[in-house]
């Protein structure tokens, strides 16, 4: 039986989260009953969304319009960067869009049979306003999220570092770790290192020429527009990934078995970190990789479906 799932994204900025749906809609395990949009322009992240929703026939999912607000990336990353792959007509002729994002959630949860997981792959702003008006839900739903850094930065090796979803919002990650529901986390210690490359990368781009009205092809073009648009090299999409983050809170929905995972106490400091401290909420916690590689396959088995 699959795992309800109710997705909270902040697509547009970021092509990871493209990845993430992508891998999300090809998942078995998993059931996508709602996405919200969260931060910027949501009406723009809401029209990747109904795109990549009718790529993979699956215009049945409605589409929440979260909250708004300033973006905390570099300049380049701002505006629209995946603008020219979809518009607002795409999420004009979407069947279920509701206009406040927050509410649907809350709803969602709250008709579901079975505790859905809450994913999100974005800053918290949606998810602790939802707690905030029905803090009840915490009783009725688990959460799985990219956020933090607990031991590892960016790079690997490197210091722990304010991670942008929890930077961008930090009273909201405090408001979601410590709401009493249970909460799982790819931090950059983990899912940092999602490169996908050489014939990894290489059967994803052979599966988008292969089939072009895949999701695959879908997320390749998407990320080649994007790619100059954030003044990166236009020619990387040929032959490897960006990091792939959000892809690991996906699989953390549904399997934890190529992971280590320790529950740790988290707190939220002012500058954004993710800190152990004996004061902190109960977190599970992806620290290490158990299975890379197998977890790598299931990825490109999963956007090549």
């Amino acid at each position: 039986m699959s795992v309800p799932v109710l997705l909270d994204t902040d697509i547009g900025t970021d092509i990871d989260d493209a990845w993430a749906l992508a891998m999300l809609l090809a998942s078995p395990e998993l059931d996508l009953r709602l996405v919200t949009t969260v931060s910027g322009e949501t009406d723009y992240r809401g029209g990747l969304c109904a795109r990549l929703l009718d790529v993979a026939g699956r215009a049945d999912i409605p589409i929440g319009l979260g909250i708004s607000g300033p973006l905390r990336v570099p300049p380049a990353m701002q505006g629209r960067p995946q603008g020219n792959w979809a518009d607002a007509r795409n999420l004009a002729t979407h069947p279920t869009v509701h206009a406040d994002g927050v509410q649907a959630l809350i709803d969602a949860i709250e008709a579901s049979a079975e505790p859905p997981v809450v994913l999100a792959i974005g800053p918290l702003t949606n998810i602790a306003e939802a707690l905030r008006r029905a803090p009840h839900i915490a009783g009725k739903a688990r959460f799985v999220g990219m956020h933090g850094a607990v031991r590892v930065g960016y790079r690997p090796e490197s210091a722990p570092v304010p991670e942008y979803n929890v930077l961008a919002d930090v009273t909201a990650a405090r408001t979601v770790f410590a709401a009493p529901w249970e909460k799982t986390i790819t931090p950059l210690d983990t899912c940092g290192s999602v490169v996908l490359r050489n014939e990894a990368y290489a059967r994803v781009a052979g599966h988008a020429e292969a089939w072009p009205d895949s999701l695959a092809a879908a997320v390749l073009e998407t990320y080649r527009l994007w790619l100059p648009a954030v003044g990166r090299n236009p020619e990387r999409w040929r032959d490897r990934s960006t990091v792939l983050f959000d892809t690991v809170a996906v699989y953390l929905a549904f399997s934890e078995a190529g992971l280590e995972m320790e529950t740790l106490p988290i707190k939220v400091a002012d500058s954004g970190l993710t800190v152990i401290d004996p004061a902190g909420d109960p977190v599970r916690v992806a620290t290490a990789w158990r299975d890379h590689a197998a977890f790598e396959r299931l990825l490109v088995a999963r956007l090549c479906r």
